[in-house]
């Protein structure tokens, strides 16, 4: 049976808040290699600042508890 896994900040992978690593978790991604995608759209989009975006996303994911790693 497949692990089930919810989309939280991460505990593990945590540079400023864990939204990054928790992305990263939940798609099975390096996290390096999803700031790095993070910072390179971000910069390269005009509508949407991605500091904007990432404080969104800080506020809304729930942070990980110890049972996220079961």
């Amino acid at each position: 049976m497949a692990k089930l896994v919810k989309l939280h900040r991460s505990r593990q992978h945590r540079m400023i808040a864990g939204v990054m690593g928790g992305i990263a978790e939940y798609l099975g991604w390096s996290p390096m290699l999803t700031r790095i995608l993070f910072v390179i759209i971000s910069t390269a989009s005009v509508a949407v600042p991605g500091i904007l975006v990432y404080i969104i996303l800080w506020l809304v994911m729930p942070n990980a508890t110890a049972a996220s790693y079961r």
